[in-house]
């Protein structure tokens, strides 16, 4: 089995949605049910990819990666597996350094857990929390003075005791190297990871991740009367530009039965995707006003 991990970096807001919702957002976004963390689900992310590929494979090369059309579906399964895409960083406004990149302990390590899975452990070991006081500030680990105010790292309107570490910088560089796109226009961003990235402990993280989206307000026109039309009035959430996903991919030896794919090895299937030169795609909805772009970076897989 080939194994590669795909990290997508949301270049504009990014709505991967779950039908009418039942709280005060009309339209959110899809959710880990036991942590309430941002996800794509894998079927959206399998869809979206073969939409994309269509006409860059030959309609074989896409049956062998993807399976057949729905027509023929029972032929055989695609050899192409795909994750949930899950949220490993997320943007959040920032008293000094204009916005961090948060993250924590529990999100790392099941990244780190997810890479080891794909036979590609990075570098760095999970930071451990220590012991938990009631009587302490929040902490945020960070390194260096980029989102420091004073002592203090300001978030939002939530403040947390600065610590620096070490640790921080390790996983900022393991990540700007191997997780952001490899175009020329993100060096800047690059460069800038180790010092906006902030590590807090999974509580924050999960609020910040539950109550800092970007929530949009739609509408539509009555056109000839030039005012709203009754009852048209939505929101829709999403993810807000910045954020970083990560999506596990594993491919078997292709399962077609057609002469000229039959033959292909879990190799030159994962080649098939890290290998066509994909550097940019839309995913979820309102992709007609401009959301869900984002960029793509194979990390595995002889990308």
């Amino acid at each position: 089995m080939s194994k590669s991990m795909l990290f997508l970096y949301a270049e504009t807001p990014l709505h991967a949605g779950t039908g009418r919702g039942l709280g005060t957002v009309d339209l959110p976004i899809q959710r880990e049910r036991s942590t309430g963390y941002p996800m794509i689900q894998a079927s959206g992310i399998k869809g979206r990819l073969r939409a994309e590929l269509k006409g860059k494979l030959s309609d074989k090369d896409l049956w062998a990666v993807f399976g057949p059309e729905t027509d023929k579906a029972a032929d055989h399964a695609g050899a192409l597996s795909f994750g949930d895409a899950r949220l490993l960083l997320f943007p959040v406004r920032s008293l000094a350094g204009v916005f961090s990149w948060v993250t924590s302990v529990d999100a790392l390590a099941r990244f780190h857990r997810e890479a080891a899975l794909l036979g590609q452990t990075p570098s760095w070991n999970v930071p451990m929390p220590g012991p938990k006081s009631e009587e302490d500030d929040a902490e945020a680990w960070v390194y260096g003075k980029t989102l420091k105010a004073g002592s203090k790292v300001v978030l939002e309107e939530f403040s947390f005791t600065a610590v620096d570490k070490i640790e921080v910088k390790e996983i900022g560089e393991w990540l700007a190297k191997h997780a952001l796109p490899s175009l020329p226009e993100y060096d800047y961003w690059k460069a800038i990871l180790p010092q906006k990235l902030c590590i807090l402990p999974e509580d924050s993280y999960r609020d910040f991740t539950l109550y800092a989206t970007e929530v949009q307000t739609h509408i539509a026109m009555d056109y000839d009367k030039k005012t709203v039309k009754d009852g048209a009035l939505w929101t829709a959430e999403g993810l807000p530009i910045d954020s970083l996903l990560y999506v596990p991919l594993m491919a078997n030896d292709s399962r077609s039965t057609e002469e000229s794919t039959k033959d292909l090895k879990n190799s030159d299937i994962l080649k098939k995707i890290t290998g066509c030169g994909l550097s940019r795609i839309n995913f979820g909805g309102d992709e007609t006003t401009g959301q869900g772009f984002v960029a793509l970076k194979f990390l595995g897989g002889d990308s």
